[in-house]
């Protein structure tokens, strides 16, 4: 029996088989022609797994697995999914129920398959009624004659009439019901304290000669130089060049103009717009603000709507039309109107006034010009970057190139943390993580609009650093780990002393009380370790948890079993049970779907299964 409250996306053919079959391939997938020689891709006993059948299953699966992720996925991709494998378990379940129905002499009448084709909706046509015309061309596009696709849909009815009698009567046991619920709505109170160095009777000392070696012995991994490569390149960027770039002040101040929104902003208020659907009703309204008996809140809420639903945000005069000039004619927050609108006759409340600003060209000069600066140089290296190419194509060393190209040269000592100067950009990173010492330099852009090539001169394996030279560092992670081993062994002291009946409060140690503490509640502060640790303790246990960085000790003081009397605890019941009962129907029906095709022998055809990927690809 499979954990009803373990959460898990199924794979399998339970699902698929109940849900998916009413019609096969009627999703906008055609069959593809495999040839009269190619008909199925197998056998389940004496019943064949049509190969038609295989495709529309498989592009159908493909379909839904690229819409979920967002993308095409090639037949490739799916296939390192494992969709083909999954479709070729759920035909040959199909298949197997098939003929088990078929031998067991399950089927249904004409009159039910006829209600059936009438109500599907891929054969109705405008009028919503069963179109004979669309019925025949929606098959014709799937490949199926009427016969076949009859057969095929009497299937279906079959296979659905064998799943509910092998698992209509599966309901979990309510004993198990009540008993999971009582679990999940136990609580706990105890009394918690997290154990900090402060805790300890003496601060931890410096360790001795061999306590330090024994501890850089034990952890290389924190002592071990990185790989470090040497790289060499050259590099151009477009600050490089600022000072080759002649300023045009004329295009400047041009430039300013073109632009004078994003420094020029007009007088601004800020302002709602209550419509009304009559020059009357608003006039009303208006004077009932005036008279203080409603506010414009209030106004709003009258006619079902929230000063959110009517606030026009920042405006000026000729964002509000004839309302404009009363509006800008407030010196301090109010209503005015109503005025005619679009909508209808309005009233307006400004409740801020945003003053102009003006950024002139002398204060936007410098930002305007540090632009042009650099859009000139990204267009300088754009233009060199041909040249630069062609010289590294040639085979010309990077010291060569960058001298004639007036370019800069350098070289750095990578490693895979580096972050500084060009280390800086992800792509000269992901270029020095990649090279390999037979790479010819290749010309690659920046974000910047600065272009980089580079060459691996050598590589420095990872190696153990002397611990002369790591001494600080092992000094205060030895220090750190004493002082969790000598606060685990102070937890221990404790969890004795309150195992003799001393209360936790009692210890000295500042603790927190919890009463009613729930099986999924949270601790702030605290690993999940500790919630978890709580519900697995007796009544008046102690306990230490250990986390990565911390220790707390638990005092349990008291159980509650659970109310199984409250609407919650019922509520709950109901919803295990109906997890358990559908996890409990699923295992039942794939056992089921086992033993049928055990039973019937399963043959398969690579060739004809090939032949239907080899048109995906």
């Amino acid at each position: 029996m499979t954990n009803p409250l373990r959460s898990k996306k199924r794979g399998n053919t339970i699902i698929w088989i109940l849900m998916g079959m009413l019609i096969l391939g009627l999703g906008g997938f055609g069959a593809r022609n495999f040839g009269t020689s190619v008909q199925e891709i197998g056998k389940v006993g004496t019943r064949q797994i049509d190969v038609r059948d295989y495709a529309r299953a498989l592009n159908r699966e493909i379909a839904a697995a690229s819409a979920q992720l967002g993308t095409n996925l090639t037949f490739a991709q799916a296939q390192s999914l494992g969709i083909d494998r999954q479709v070729q378990a759920q035909v040959i379940a199909t298949t197997a129920l098939d003929g088990e129905a078929e031998a067991m002499g399950i089927s249904i009448g004409d009159a039910e398959l006829r209600k059936r084709i009438l109500s599907l909706g891929a054969f109705q046509g405008p009028d919503g009624k069963f179109d004979r015309d669309t019925y025949n061309l929606t098959l014709r596009r799937e490949g199926l004659s009427e016969s076949e696709f009859e057969a095929k849909l009497r299937d279906d009815a079959s296979r659905t009439l064998l799943q509910g009698a092998a698992i209509g009567a599966v309901a979990a046991p309510q004993s198990v019901n009540k008993r999971l619920a009582a679990w999940r709505l136990e609580t706990r109170d105890f009394t918690l304290t997290e154990l900090i160095p402060s805790d300890l009777q003496a601060p931890v000392e410096d360790p001795d000669a061999t306590a330090l070696q024994t501890y850089y012995e034990a952890h290389p991994a924190d002592f071990t130089r990185p790989e470090i490569r040497h790289i060499s390149y050259i590099w151009l960027s477009p600050e490089m060049l600022a000072d080759q770039v002649p300023l045009d002040e004329a295009a400047l101040r041009q430039t300013y103009q073109d632009r004078i929104d994003e420094f020029v902003t007009p007088e601004r208020r800020l302002v709602e717009r209550l419509v009304y659907p009559s020059e009357a009703e608003a006039e009303a309204a208006k004077a009932r603000y005036d008279a203080g008996s409603a506010s414009f809140a209030e106004l709003a809420a009258e006619r079902g709507l929230a000063l959110a639903d009517i606030d026009l945000g920042e405006v000026t005069p000729a964002d509000l039309g004839t309302a404009g000039e009363a509006v800008f004619a407030l010196s301090e927050p109010g209503v005015v109107g109503p005025f005619a609108t679009d909508l209808g006759p309005a009233l307006f409340s400004m409740n801020g006034i945003l003053q102009a600003e003006e950024v002139t060209f002398d204060e936007a000069r410098e930002d305007l010009a540090a632009e042009a600066t650099a859009d000139s140089a990204r267009r300088l290296i754009a233009d060199k970057s041909n040249e630069i190419e062609d010289l590294l194509a040639s085979g010309a060393p990077l010291e060569e190139v960058a001298k004639e190209m007036g370019m800069e040269f350098s070289s750095v000592e990578y490693s895979a943390d580096a972050e500084e100067g060009i280390a800086a950009y992800s792509a000269f990173r992901e270029a020095a993580n990649a090279a390999t010492a037979d790479d010819f330099p290749v010309l690659a852009p920046l974000d910047d609009g600065g272009v980089f090539a580079l060459r691996l001169d050598s590589i420095d394996p990872p190696a153990l650093r002397p611990l002369d030279e790591v001494r600080d560092a092992a000094m205060t992670g030895w220090k750190h780990e004493e002082t969790h081993k000598r606060l685990v062994a102070l937890g221990a002291e404790i969890v004795a002393r309150l195992s003799a009946g001393e209360a936790l409060e009692a210890s000295g140690m500042v603790a927190t009380r919890f009463d009613g503490f729930a099986r999924d509640g949270h601790i702030d502060g605290a690993p999940p370790a500790v919630a978890d640790r709580v519900f697995r303790m007796g009544e008046d246990e102690a306990a230490v948890v250990e986390g990565t960085d911390t220790v707390h000790v638990i005092a349990l003081r008291g159980i509650h079993a659970a109310d199984m009397t409250t609407p919650e605890a019922t509520r709950l019941g109901d919803a295990l049970g109906a997890q358990l009962s559908q996890s409990l129907a699923q295992d039942m029906f794939q056992l089921y779907i086992n033993a049928v095709q055990g039973a019937a022998g399963i043959q398969l055809n690579a060739s004809a299964i090939n032949a239907v990927h080899a048109q995906l690809n």
